[in-house]
This record gives structure tokens, C-alpha cells and sequence, in this order.
């Protein structure tokens, strides 16, 4: 018998690629609206939400000020992601205070450092890209 495990992933800076849609366009109201995935993000994402181990979320914060974000992040969700995702959204500023075995993050703020399972820090040496964390997730 199979048990799944509860996997977070964060949005910003894992799955979708804010660092260069900013660099190209600034700070705005509207930047969540339409940035790139990171590369092999909708690959990596399909993949662990098709294997039989996890159980997958999308975890991600949205500023407090810029209250429209949280739609653009919903619909970003739904345009890149598709019906693997549908009703998968959760947007928390606290991710400590969510369970799970598992958070995909690029840093540790909002809580990812405080999480109780394990946190897969994205970008780091041990985790440098999807590849890298896909192959640790599904070995």
C-alpha cells in the first residue's frame, strides 16, 4: 500500500520565473499577471502531480497592498498549470502554519524556514533547478 505524501510548491521564484518578467518590465500593480514558468516548471509539476508518491499544492504569498495579485496569481495558475492545479491554489503568508511533508521553496521567508516538513530550498547547490529536485522527489 502506496501512503501519499503532501507536496508544496511555492509559485515565485520555483515555479514561475518573477526575477526575469521584473528585469524586463519593473515593479508593477500588474506583475503577476504574466510571467514566464521557470524552465521545465509545467514539466516537473505534471510529472509529480501524475506519480502515485505526492499529493501536490501550490503554495505561494501575495503582497498584502497589492490586492489584485491574488487573482492574477489564480489565473496564472490555471493558464500554465491546467487541471492538475484546478483547486490546488493556496495563498498563505504563513506557510508554517500549513502541514505537509514536503515545501518547495527558493527561500526561507513567509515561514518556509519554519516549516515542519522538509524544505527543498530551490536554487541552492543541492537543489539548483527542476531537474535536480525532480530526481531527488521521484527516485
Amino acid at each position: 500500500m502506496t501512503t501519499t505524501k503532501t507536496l508544496y510548491i511555492d509559485m515565485d521564484g520555483v515555479l514561475v520565473d518573477l526575477q526575469s518578467h521584473l528585469d524586463a518590465h519593473g515593479w508593477r500593480k500588474d506583475i503577476f499577471r504574466n510571467p514566464p514558468p521557470m524552465k521545465n516548471a509545467i514539466e516537473a509539476f505534471t510529472k509529480l502531480c501524475e506519480s502515485d508518491k505526492y499529493d501536490v499544492y501550490i503554495l505561494s504569498t501575495a503582497p498584502w497592498n497589492i490586492p489584485n495579485s491574488w487573482t492574477q496569481k489564480r489565473l496564472w495558475v490555471s493558464k500554465y498549470l491546467g487541471k492538475n492545479a484546478y483547486k490546488r491554489l493556496i495563498l498563505c503568508n504563513h506557510k508554517n502554519l500549513l502541514r505537509g511533508d514536503y515545501l518547495i521553496d527558493d527561500r526561507t521567508k513567509n515561514g518556509a524556514g519554519e516549516f515542519d516538513g522538509e524544505l527543498i530550498q530551490f536554487g541552492t547547490d543541492k537543489h539548483l533547478n527542476w531537474k535536480t529536485v525532480i530526481k531527488y522527489l521521484l527516485k
